[in-house]
């Protein structure tokens, strides 16, 4: 079993920074892909980037493409995701996940993750 526990959310002006982190237990997580999704009010959760366990392959949504930066370090258990340049539509409760896979791989899709964290509100004035 693996917890995640995201922290790092807040209320930011349009423009500003943040950097989330999502911290394991449990397991270690050098063989999980890892991601950030993000559910806005009255939307579906979305996937926003994704981390493969081999730290080679990264991929990121088109609307933060250019401004998130995922990265993760194994001895600390932890994913990041650097956010830069946001905007109000960035606004949204942010959920790390995990799944184990291979070492290439990372999913798009919510149903491919079997682990979640709470959840780290962030809101983006204008």
């Amino acid at each position: 079993q693996v917890q995640l526990v995201e922290s790092g959310g807040g209320l930011v002006q349009t423009g500003n920074s943040l950097r989330l982190s999502c911290v394991a237990s449990g397991r270690p997580l050098s063989s999980f892909a890892l991601a950030w999704f993000r559910q806005a009010p009255g939307k579906e959760r979305e996937f926003v980037a994704g981390i493969a366990w081999s730290g080679s392959n990264l991929i990121y949504a088109d609307s933060v493409k250019g401004r998130f930066t995922i990265s993760r370090e194994n001895a600390k258990n932890t994913v990041y995701l650097q956010m830069n340049s946001l905007k109000p539509e960035d606004t949204a409760v942010y959920y790390c996940a995990a799944t184990t896979s291979r070492a290439n791989w990372v999913g798009l899709n919510r149903d491919q993750y079997d682990y979640w964290g709470q959840g780290t509100q962030v809101t983006v004035s204008s």
